[in-house]
């Protein structure tokens, strides 16, 4: 890498993780996924992967 933040928007794979708390975050495929964490997405583009939080994350609130 040339110093910037493998999290910065851009091209590239994307995967969404959520841990036992419900918590969502965007991960990159290439890192190893946190301890207590899973995958829950993995798409093409960052866009796929805000949109598939936006649809479970609404869901898992209105409950």
């Amino acid at each position: 890498m040339n110093g910037s933040s493998p999290f910065d928007a851009g091209e590239g794979d994307w995967l969404v993780v959520v841990n036992t708390a419900g918590q969502y975050a965007l991960w990159r495929p290439h890192l190893d996924v946190p301890k207590g964490w899973r995958v829950v997405h993995s798409g093409p583009d960052r866009e796929s992967a805000l949109d598939h939080v936006e649809r479970h994350f609404t869901t898992a609130v209105g409950r």
